[in-house]
């Protein structure tokens, strides 16, 4: 395992005002052309890192569930949407839908997610660590560090690339 994930959810809390910093800094002039680095950095990191070990994600946070979403997942449970929602999901206050409960009730014991194959975008796309929005949403980014390895792993390898 690589150093750097060592201990790294306590790293993560103790870097969380340095890595808040450079989540700004990277919005900047300076931080353009970063995201570039993104998808090799992502490999980086998922070549050290197994989701089923940890699922903090799935523990912690809900995604958000988009009509298509529902419409994909009731299917593929038999269920009707009415029936989903009411049973699983809630209304947050940004107006989006939401697991009522955490962990997620697709959660298995063994971290596996029981509806893996119809997955909200949000689970498919998470932790964004390969994509533009890693950058451009800062404030979710640095949640997400203190919730993934991952997160973290990336931002502290960009952290000594970019040396912003």
């Amino acid at each position: 395992m690589d150093d750097l994930l060592i201990n790294w959810e306590q790293k993560a809390q103790e870097q969380q005002k340095a890595n808040k910093q450079f989540l700004q800094k990277l919005q900047t002039k300076r931080g353009r052309g970063v995201e570039k680095l993104l998808p090799d950095l992502h490999d980086e990191a998922f070549s050290h890192i197994d989701c089923l070990k940890c699922a903090g994600c799935c523990k912690t946070i809900s995604p958000r569930f988009k009509m298509p979403d529902i419409k994909r997942i009731a299917k593929y449970m038999g269920m009707k949407e009415s029936a989903f929602i009411d049973q699983y999901l809630r209304m947050d206050e940004d107006g989006d839908y939401v697991v009522k409960f955490s962990p997620c009730p697709f959660l298995d014991a063994d971290n596996y997610c029981s509806i893996y194959d119809a997955r909200p975008g949000d689970c498919q796309n998470y932790p964004y660590t390969d994509s533009f929005d890693f950058i451009k949403r800062p404030n979710i980014t640095y949640l997400n560090s203190t919730i993934c390895p991952a997160v973290f792993y990336v931002l502290e390898r960009l952290k000594k690339i970019t040396k912003l």
